[in-house]
């Protein structure tokens, strides 16, 4: 079985024969039902191959649904304009950073629409990018954004720029607002919700589903999806490990499983852990060594948080949904990151009782904070 690990397009993933656990009949409900969303996910949880997916359905690659659950779902297959926008893999440690990345987009889609730009202003570009993929292909246009925050994030620790990042992005992302009647659907995907209601504050129609049950297995793997997908690699892993196919599965789901992205839902495994699992036989902290939490440790860092009782219980629904980008709750850039999740609800007080969702998270998370913080905040000590 060929593993997709760091593969993030959903046309190489289909083309050369890597193994894909299908999400399409999600992705048939969210465009069929609605128009504009917005899915926050923790980092390298399947957002952007998701992403990718929505491109090639949008984009009326029929050839590459074949024996997938859209395949029997969709029957018109049109081609829309696809505007593909992915502010992951730069760093942002000046505005002319997030300039330079957003003139390249729209230089790109300019020349594919026979646009001759009359400004140099980022947002009257993509105004006129968008009126003119609708006119030149008579179909309303597919807007898709890709760690929308990034530049955000990025400067946690530094209001002055990140609010300069923010009045930048806002600009550019109001045009979406203004241009409803040349729009068929948009897309938008964050590690956090940082700024989302700032930014998109006159776009009141986004449909947040980052807690909606009816999608909360959109991004990562279910039990079902391991045993149905991953039944082969699970028993090699276990003889690789000299243990039995039970107790590989409760392994498996003691380092990986346990994300819960709304009450009374189905555990979610992270996927980037698992496939580097079954790829390399072992059992690791994949998703740490790919890079520490760095803009979350230097948050804490910078408050001088105690860290001694991390799980937390009577947690309200407005702190798990915090969107204040200015300062926002510890707890709630650890839930939206990924670093707590979900364990139980109150439904008599509408509240949360967070924790770490496996020992993955809760052993690598508690290693990065070692090397920044004095061993008296890790330990709990006065």
């Amino acid at each position: 079985m060929l593993y997709p690990i760091g593969i993030q397009s959903f046309e190489k993933i289909r083309t050369d024969g890597f193994v894909y656990v299908d999400k399409t009949a999600l992705i048939y409900k969210l465009a069929a039902s609605g128009q504009y969303y917005f899915l926050s996910r923790p980092r390298r949880f399947g957002k952007s191959l998701l992403v990718s997916t929505m491109e090639a359905y949008f984009g009326g690659r029929k050839d590459l649904f074949k024996g997938l659950a859209m395949e029997s779902l969709e029957k018109d297959w049109t081609e829309y304009p696809v505007l593909h926008l992915d502010l992951t893999g730069s760093s942002y440690t000046d505005i002319s950073h997030l300039k330079v990345s957003l003139d390249q987009y729209l230089r790109k889609w300019e020349s594919l629409y026979d646009v001759t730009p009359m400004s140099e202003d980022v947002s009257s570009r993509f105004k006129d990018v968008i009126v003119a993929a609708y006119r030149k292909t008579g179909q309303k246009v597919v807007i898709l954004i890709d760690e929308y925050e990034k530049p955000i994030i990025d400067n946690i620790d530094n209001p002055e720029l990140m609010e300069q990042f923010r009045r930048e992005l806002q600009g550019f992302y109001s045009v979406i607002k203004g241009k409803d009647n040349a729009i068929r659907f948009a897309f938008l995907t964050g590690v956090t919700k940082l700024g989302k209601m700032s930014i998109f504050s006159g776009l009141n129609n986004l449909n947040d589903i980052s807690m909606d049950p009816r999608y909360a297995d959109i991004c990562g793997i279910t039990e079902d999806e391991l045993k149905s997908t991953f039944g082969e690699s699970v028993e090699e892993l276990a003889r690789a490990n000299e243990l039995s196919v039970d107790d590989c599965y409760k392994k498996l789901a003691q380092m990986y499983d346990g994300y819960h992205f709304t009450e009374n839902s189905v555990g979610i495994y992270n996927p980037f852990s698992l496939l580097n699992t079954f790829n390399s036989g072992k059992f690791r902290m994949y998703w740490f060594e790919t890079g520490t939490p760095t803009f979350l440790v230097r948050y804490l860092k910078q408050g001088n948080y105690n860290l001694d009782n991390i799980s937390r219980n009577d947690v309200s629904l407005e702190t798990l949904t915090g969107s204040n980008y200015v300062s926002p709750a510890p707890i709630t850039l650890m839930y939206q990151a990924g670093y707590l999740t979900i364990k139980d609800y109150d439904q008599r007080f509408n509240t949360y009782n967070l924790d770490y969702p496996n020992e993955e998270v809760k052993r690598g998370f508690m290693y990065s904070l070692s090397q920044l913080f004095a061993p008296a905040l890790i330990d709990g000590e006065p």
